[in-house]
């Protein structure tokens, strides 16, 4: 069950900077030095404890949310009761956009797989984000532009790629979800030339329409040709040598 709201903080500027910068880098969030203390008031916070819920499948939507603490996951139930795992969400990643911005219930259940924290955009944040932020709109649009076209190339590389290609794809859609945070995430300095992702083989498998025993298989086909690194609940990913 969903926890019951509880009073809390809400984000300081610096952590409302952040998750705006980085979910909308094109933006000058400071060129109006009024607007973050006005959107700040109008974002409450919920806590949610390991295995909670904080929205349902197919449940109304009355928000949209940004991760600020911890780790969400988003979870599709199936008509045969099949449970798949399309994203585990971390700070600052906003979820949850596209169904409340179409007024339509959620198509996925989000879940706290560890203690978190989320910020709540609700109606009165998002009509000032729309109305008073030069740009937003446009940059909203690419984003979900963006998640769309990630999804689409997962769709085509589960029914026509090979298995290692659909993992590389599912290597890939990761790395850029989470390279805007990536140093956060692992806790240590980057080391150049690696891409630190921070997942499980149950995603990774999800993700790339696998087995969990096939991703398993190719990561350690990977590993022994210097492609990535393993470690618990972490992957280091050999970055593209730059053009």
């Amino acid at each position: 069950m969903s926890d019951p709201a509880q009073p809390a903080a809400q984000p300081s500027l610096q952590t409302l900077l952040a998750v705006l910068q980085s979910n909308f880098p094109t933006l000058d969030w400071q060129a109006d030095a009024a607007l973050l203390p006005r959107l700040q008031r109008l974002i409450p916070s919920r806590r949610l404890a390991r295995g909670s819920s904080l929205f349902r499948q197919a449940a109304p939507t009355q928000a949209f949310y940004a991760v600020g603490q911890g780790q969400m996951e988003a979870r599709f139930t199936g008509a045969d009761g099949t449970v798949s795992v399309l994203e585990q969400m971390q700070a600052p990643r906003l979820f949850g956009l596209a169904a409340f911005a179409a007024g339509q219930p959620s198509s996925y259940e989000a879940v706290a797989i560890q203690a978190s924290q989320v910020w709540v955009f609700s109606e009165p944040a998002y009509c000032l984000l729309m109305d008073e932020v030069p740009g937003f709109a446009r940059a909203l649009l690419r984003e979900f532009a963006q998640r769309f076209d990630g999804t689409l190339r997962m769709l085509e590389a589960s029914r026509h790629r090979s298995a290692a290609e659909r993992l590389q794809l599912a290597l890939t859609q990761l790395s850029r979800e989470q390279s805007a945070n990536a140093a956060r995430q692992s806790g240590k300095a980057q080391e150049p030339g690696w891409l630190p992702i921070k997942t499980t083989q149950a995603e990774l498998a999800a993700l790339a329409n696998l087995s969990r025993q096939t991703v398993n298989q190719l990561l350690g086909e990977a590993a022994a040709q210097g492609q990535l690194r393993r470690a618990y609940g972490q992957l280091w990913l050999r970055a593209a040598p730059q053009a």
